[in-house]
This record gives C-alpha cells, sequence and structure tokens, in this order.
C-alpha cells in the first residue's frame, strides 16, 4: 500500500481514536468547551465525538473520501476554539501541562492540510 493510499486510513485511524475518547473519556473534553456554546459540554464532547466517528467512516470509504475530507478540514477549524480555550485556562498548570495545551494550537494547521491533501488525492482518483 502506498503511502498517499494509507494517508487516508492514518487520518481515518486518527479521528476514530478521537471520537472514540470523546465517549470513553469525556470528562477531559468537558472541560474544553467553550462556555459560550449553549446547552451542556457534555451534549458537544458527545457530537464531536460521534462527527469523528463519522468522519473517520467518510475517510475510510473511497467513495465519500473527498466529501469526508473536506469536512474534516472544516471540522479542524471549527474546534479550534476548543483548543484556544484549553491553552487559556491551562496557564497556570505544571510546565508539562502548559506545553500540551499550546502544542496543540498549530497543530491544527497540519491536520487542516492533511485533510484538504486527501480530498485532493480522492479528487484524482474519482
Amino acid at each position: 500500500m502506498s503511502r498517499s493510499e494509507r494517508s487516508p486510513l492514518l487520518l481515518a485511524g486518527l479521528l476514530a481514536a478521537a471520537g472514540t475518547a470523546h465517549f470513553a473519556a469525556p470528562r477531559q473534553f468537558d472541560h474544553i468547551v467553550p462556555r459560550s456554546l449553549p446547552g451542556s459540554p457534555r451534549t458537544w464532547t458527545h457530537a464531536s465525538g460521534a462527527v469523528e466517528l463519522a468522519l473517520a467512516a467518510g475517510l475510510a470509504l473511497p467513495r465519500t473520501r473527498k466529501a469526508a475530507a473536506l469536512a474534516a478540514a472544516a471540522f479542524f477549524v471549527g474546534v479550534f476554539p476548543a483548543n484556544v480555550k484549553m491553552a487559556v485556562d491551562w496557564r497556570h498548570r505544571p510546565a508539562r501541562q502548559r506545553a500540551a495545551a499550546l502544542c496543540r494550537l498549530p497543530l491544527q494547521v497540519p491536520l487542516v492540510l492533511w485533510a484538504r491533501g486527501v480530498a485532493k488525492g480522492a479528487e484524482g482518483r474519482s
């Protein structure tokens, strides 16, 4: 399997793992839901986990890969405010936790670019 064939499956695996974590350990995600969102943080945690699982399924299937990859790129942009909130909330935590929270911010860029690259690769196969 070539690198370009593995890439969508790796991204799907990442999203599936993240989506599963939202259900297996929701408390850690509840704390980063921006307060400005209506409803309970747990609802948003479960909704974002469900979206990640759906995106993973879409990426795994060649037929839906392009649309799922574009949706994943948009999703990564959409969850950025939660990562900002986490970085702000964790500014007084121990150095390792602060660093982890801050590192999440620039990591969104390669995730968006990865998803866009998967979409572009799926375009050539359609």
